[in-house]
């Protein structure tokens, strides 16, 4: 069952770990490249702060974003901006969006996302949570997939699990980690059953496209290609 009120509390605890390591940059660095293709780490904050603001929106019956043209556009704009403006942006968009949260308002509701995606109200502070935490990850300031807390792991392969069942370009594919944990995912492409075995953290890791799957073990079939997410 899902708890928004605690996952904002994890989101606040996410972001507070984001930007206290982010503060350790300088302008020069903030220019680097980070961990996702073609992206600086100033590409990663401004996302990081304009989905926090999608995200009010959605909350508040909102399309998510203008269009994808004016998405990415803002992302480009914002990502030139000095250490100091984008850690602001950061911490008060994320205000914003702590700030809709508190209010009273019908979680069980159906909302809208990007590319007509829709979800449960309650289920969008967790989105939220994923976005803080990955991205930290992308900045490639020593923040790793094994730092995540282990039930932001679990809940994120149930997700990313959930999300690629029936995919016309996955097979059907068993995970089962070294923990004893399992799920079941694919299914809508010919091939397999396909069994992948490994840590939880490497599990993660390939099915949200940050590693790329070579310390898994695959039973069946080779191991499946992910369409990107």
């Amino acid at each position: 069952m899902m708890d928004h009120v605690r996952d904002l509390a994890s989101v606040r605890a996410a972001t507070d770990r984001l930007l206290s390591a982010a503060a350790g940059l300088d302008n020069a660095s903030v220019t680097e490249p980070s961990r996702l293709p073609g992206w600086s780490r100033g590409h990663v904050l401004a996302h990081v702060a304009r989905n926090a603001d999608a995200l009010v929106n959605v909350l508040e019956g909102r399309p998510m974003y203008d269009s994808p043209t004016a998405r990415d556009a803002d992302i480009e704009r914002d990502a030139p901006r000095p250490l100091d403006v984008q850690l602001a942006d950061v911490r008060e968009s994320a205000a914003r969006f702590q700030e809709t949260g508190a209010a009273p308002a019908d979680w069980s509701r159906t909302v809208e996302l990007r590319n007509g995606v829709t979800d449960v109200a309650a289920r969008v502070p967790f989105r939220r949570w994923v976005e803080a935490e990955l991205h930290h990850v992308d900045l490639g300031i020593g923040y790793e997939l094994e730092d995540l807390p282990e039930e932001f792991t679990v809940r994120e392969i149930d997700f990313l699990a959930e999300r690629f069942a029936g995919h016309p370009k996955v097979p059907p594919t068993g995970l089962v980690s070294s923990d004893g944990r399992t799920w079941s995912t694919g299914g809508g492409a010919a091939g397999g059953p396909v069994t992948v075995r490994g840590t939880s953290v490497d599990l993660l890791g390939w099915l949200c496209g940050r590693r790329d799957g070579s310390a898994l073990k695959a039973d069946g079939g080779p191991l499946p290609a992910l369409p990107p997410l």
